[in-house]
């Protein structure tokens, strides 16, 4: 059911995966609570091997995770890094497959600054495994950058439905701190929906807010949001919500200019004393720790009084995360009984065969003499402005490396008063699969016409493709992505269509336009 599966992002478990990860939770933690018999949750396996490999600096995650591991008496090693190859530049995928090599069995937990590590391992390891034909094995990811948390939220869901007495009717929540940078917030425009109905409330300066891209996530998802440049505003108005989770202001990974105004945003985000009396009666506070000592946005003050929930919350980690092993090592999941992950089937069906239309166009485009026998390329960035027509062609030119006898303009369309650009190949037969594919990702919307003798043989209108991969020419525009090549991972770019103009990195789930993956 889950063994050889990897938790990497929060969708990883479908919504009835995330349940029952919580029901057992529930179960194990009221067992050591009543101190009852808890062997059904322990793996007991000493030959499996369990690797953490703590990349980037953690406390509780790191140690909730050592100790998840111990509780499953398997093969514990607590990777150490300053002492590893890493200092002589070894990759982390070469890192891996050696790991790899000592357990049949083996799960690793991952923590990192780059983002989409644990994907590309889960590709990259798992086709390795089945070549030497061992089992393939599972990653955890702990944290990558500012992409996702999955185990965290995981906790943190785990959390508010304690809270809520495992009401799954709706939850209004309001998510306060750097939600720019803070990928438990980033986690939550998933991990929400084991709620039927979600009202969130973004309390953060403009400069920490949460990227459009989440928020167009939660949106999607059904999600009602509103935003609010700081907790003082929030507070003014009366529809205030009880479960409240804070992050930390992430001042490290912020250029000069936010910082010079560092004061600004800390008081923005921080709750003062002030406040207290305007909180609903029973309000609980959050946070995924740890706490800037010196400007922490929950104040000491509110430690030892019932509004404190992060402290439970930071425990709930080492019971959650016990049970993620469980699952991942095939321990518990045999009586999951729902969906799961629904497989994301991409049509390959982006071309299109277009109907030729045979009637006689008086006269020449200007610059453009009909073509006897080759390839036109038409309808480019058909509707846009001039400037942008132009860039496309350029692009097609330079990407496809079409550096050949040839003619190219912008002209008026047909049958609209609209721009399109042209492209005339003459002697150029035909195209390869691979070619079309590079055409139709550069400018989804054109059409291919093939051309002999002077009458068109075929037409095809392309669409966007639904993966592009294989191509020198792409790459990832996020510099933390695992697959940016300042990295040197040697990772193969790939993306996945997210609409009908954008593509998402299938490792960092970067979003790019269609035009941005091209190195040009």
């Amino acid at each position: 059911m889950f063994k050889g599966r990897s938790l990497t992002v929060v969708n990883d478990f479908s919504v009835d995966e995330q349940i029952y990860l919580y029901e057992k939770t529930k179960e194990l933690k009221e067992a050591i609570r009543d101190k009852k018999n808890i062997s059904k949750f322990k793996l007991s396996d000493p030959d499996f091997g369990i690797y953490l490999m703590f990349l980037e600096d953690s406390t509780r995650t790191k140690e909730s995770f050592v100790n998840a591991a111990k509780f499953h008496n398997a093969k514990v090693n607590v990777f150490d890094v300053s002492t590893s190859s890493f200092n002589k530049k070894e990759s982390i995928t070469d890192t891996i497959r050696m790991l790899f090599g000592y357990s049949d069995n083996s799960l690793f937990i991952i923590r990192t600054k780059l983002e989409g590590v644990c994907r590309w391992l889960e590709s990259a390891i798992g086709d390795y495994a089945d070549r030497i034909g061992y089992s393939r094995p599972s990653f955890i990811n702990a944290g990558d950058g500012k992409h996702e948390h999955p185990t965290q939220e995981f906790l943190d869901e785990f959390s508010f439905l304690e809270q809520k007495n495992w009401d799954r009717s709706s939850i209004h929540i309001a998510l306060v701190g750097d939600l720019y940078h803070g990928r438990t917030i980033h986690s939550k425009a998933d991990g929400l929906k084991v709620f039927n109905e979600i009202h969130v409330d973004l309390i953060a300066p403009d400069l920490l807010q949460l990227p459009e891209d989440y928020k167009d996530k939660m949106k999607h998802n059904g999600y009602d949001i509103r935003i609010f440049e700081s907790i003082e505003e929030y507070l003014a108005q009366k529809n205030i919500a009880k479960i409240w989770y804070f992050t930390r202001l992430q001042l490290e990974r912020m250029g000069d200019q936010i910082l010079e105004k560092a004061d600004y945003l800390i008081s923005s985000v921080t709750f003062s004393r002030d406040f207290l009396d305007r909180l609903p009666e029973d309000a609980r506070f959050y946070h995924p720790l740890p706490r800037n000592r010196t400007h922490p946005t929950i104040p000491q003050f509110l430690d030892s009084t019932k509004i404190n929930a992060w402290d439970n919350q930071a425990i709930n980690g080492y019971f959650t995360r016990i049970i993620e092993i469980a699952m991942l090592t095939d321990k518990l999941g045999a009586d999951f009984k729902g969906t799961q992950p629904a497989i994301n089937d991409l049509n390959d069906n982006f071309i299109q065969e277009a109907e030729i239309n045979f009637k006689k166009k008086n006269g020449y485009k200007i610059g453009i003499k009909p073509v006897e026998n080759g390839i036109v390329i038409d309808h480019i960035g058909r509707g846009h402005d001039l400037a942008t027509i132009w860039n496309q062609i350029d692009k097609i030119r330079h990407i496809m490396k079409l550096n050949l006898i040839s003619s190219h303009g912008v002209y008026n369309s047909h049958s609209e008063d609209l721009y399109k650009g042209m492209i005339s190949l003459p002697e150029v037969l035909s195209f390869d699969k691979k070619q079309i594919k590079m055409l139709a990702a550069i400018a989804p919307g054109s059409t291919l016409n093939i051309i002999k003798d002077g009458r068109i043989l075929n037409k095809y209108r392309l669409h966007m493709p639904p993966k592009v991969y294989n191509f020198d020419e792409i790459s990832c525009k996020n510099e933390n992505c695992v697959s940016h090549p300042a990295h040197q991972e040697m990772v193969w770019p790939e993306f996945h269509r997210a609409d009908e103009s954008r593509f998402i990195c299938k490792y960092c789930e970067h979003i790019h336009e269609f035009q941005d993956i091209w190195d040009v």
